[in-house]
């Protein structure tokens, strides 16, 4: 069933906030190669597992908002189920290289939310391999 894999904090600073969610929740925060001012971010349940990570980048725009990320197995597919239903995209498919792809959407309540297609392989050209 798909779920939550993924959530996406924009910041204004990033070392403001890295340090607020740090001492906040313990959260830990990793600076992946090739992503300039982009931070991973590592969870952990109340049990100390780990749980659902996130990213943490600079606000793009002032209305931009936390962002979740559903898994689901195929992009293309779901896009076509969200505007079947009433709702819309407001991004369509594009790849994060090396890791997979991504498309935002809004439901029929205007909510935003984020699909998401884990695929290593997913190249700039938003072509699958």
């Amino acid at each position: 069933m798909p779920t939550i894999v993924h959530f996406d904090l924009p910041a204004e600073d990033l070392l403001r906030a890295k340090k607020f969610y740090s001492e906040l929740f313990g959260w830990k925060f990793v600076a992946p190669p090739g992503f300039p001012d982009y931070y991973l971010i590592e969870t952990a349940d109340l049990e100390g597992k780990p749980a659902t990570g996130g990213g943490m980048g600079k606000r793009g725009s002032p209305d931009q908002r936390i962002m979740n990320y559903i898994g689901i197995p195929s992009i293309d597919e779901y896009s076509a189920k969200v505007k079947q239903l009433g709702g819309s995209l407001v991004l369509p498919k594009m790849p994060v290289p090396g890791f997979g792809f991504l498309a935002i959407c809004a439901d029929t309540e205007g909510n935003t939310f984020g699909l998401w297609q884990e695929d290593p392989g997913a190249q700039e050209s938003g072509s699958e391999p």
